[in-house]
């Protein structure tokens, strides 16, 4: 059966995860050229209604299944590509089963319902967190050495793994994506950051890691201008190819720090190295009588650098970001600082009493 029951000269486009930040940015472009199938786990929240939904638990056969068997009534066999960026993620940095059951075993149920049909192109959202740390001036390719150091990367590379090795016929494009941010912050550890600055926090002065160390960022029409392009050129690959996808230009953590607090309170902020034997014990303190954000597994972290070689990306997908996080900052906290209640929603962020009185 190569023809489903909607009459369309359309091509299908498949995007798990589709009611997430990228899933739904990326299913509202890919809807003015392509018909677009949004999965997504049952109940809300939903894809965006330019796609249709159709709901599947990824950790289940017979529901994965279920969901391509409306996919081939629908549609038929030939899927253009399949985006998939359903997987597990938590900032607690706890062992969890569920890594291997949504990440791991979830893509390699995807991948076997996949053989049965026609697909041109799986598209699979990595981390740049499956690298070894490097250090300034030192650009990490696409060759540079693994070294996944909690459970989330290490999902990632025994994801990526199985693709190489159950592809089959289908080719896969493996992005490797940096962490991901928009004008209204939408990433956790940016917007953490800038709550702890905002708020004056003790925490905000204190950092037990290299000051001029940092990991890159990447924002998120950057992210699914890349993915459009990797679509549109997916007769172009064959097998399975690495890119990475990231800002070129890492801002080192004290730059980031001193950046954020001029845009907030104007003026430089005092800032103090404190051994990482002593930020444990706080965090682990912190721990015990709430829920912050900065876990103990974090102190260890705060050495880690990453600066990204995105030529690759230049060359096959003729692609570069428009936008940096060092230009999009002063946005960012404009809107902190004209909504700053909608900020703090935006981000899921508990607002300090004093924004609740002012609301009151």
């Amino acid at each position: 059966m190569s023809k489903g029951a909607i009459n369309t000269e359309k091509e299908v486009i498949v995007v798990s995860g589709g009611s997430g930040l990228i899933g739904e940015a990326l299913i509202n472009q890919l809807a003015k050229k392509y018909l677009v199938v949004g999965l997504d786990h049952v109940g809300y929240p939903f894809p965006p209604i330019t796609s249709e939904c159709v709901c599947m638990d990824i950790t289940s056969d017979q529901s994965v299944e279920i969901a391509f068997k409306r996919i081939r009534y629908a549609y038929g066999n030939k899927i253009a590509a399949v985006v998939h960026l359903a997987a597990y993620y938590d900032f607690a940095g706890k062992p969890s089963p569920l890594y291997q059951k949504i990440t791991v075993e979830g893509t390699e149920r995807l991948l076997k319902v996949l053989q049965g049909f026609d697909v041109e192109q799986f598209i699979f959202s990595s981390s740049l967190l499956v690298y070894k740390s490097t250090n300034p001036g030192v650009k990490i390719t696409e060759e540079s050495p693994l070294d996944p150091k909690w459970d989330y990367p290490k999902s990632k590379v025994k994801t990526e793994q199985i693709l190489q090795k159950k592809k089959g016929r289908i080719p896969v494009l493996n992005l490797r994506i940096a962490g991901i941010y928009n004008t209204d912050g939408h990433s956790i550890p940016i917007a953490h950051h800038i709550q702890r600055i905002y708020e004056n926090r003790l925490t905000s002065h204190l950092y037990p890691g290299k000051f001029d160390h940092g990991n890159p960022y990447l924002h998120l029409d950057d992210l699914i201008d890349a993915m459009l392009k990797g679509i549109e050129r997916r007769n172009e690959f064959k097998g399975m190819t690495t890119i990475n996808l990231g800002e070129a230009d890492t801002m080192s953590f004290i730059e980031l720090q001193q950046t954020i607090a001029e845009l907030i309170h104007g003026k430089k902020w005092k800032t103090y190295k404190i051994p990482k034997l002593l930020a444990k014990y706080g965090a682990w303190v912190q721990n015990l009588f709430g829920n912050p954000f900065i876990k103990p597994w974090m102190i260890a972290r705060t050495d880690d650098h990453m600066e990204l070689d995105i030529s690759k990306a230049q060359q096959l997908l003729n692609w570069k970001p428009k936008h940096t996080l060092r230009n999009t900052l002063p946005k960012m906290i404009e809107k902190l600082k004209s909504e700053p209640l909608n900020w703090y929603r935006e981000n899921k962020l508990e607002p300090p009493s004093e924004l609740k009185k002012r609301k009151g």
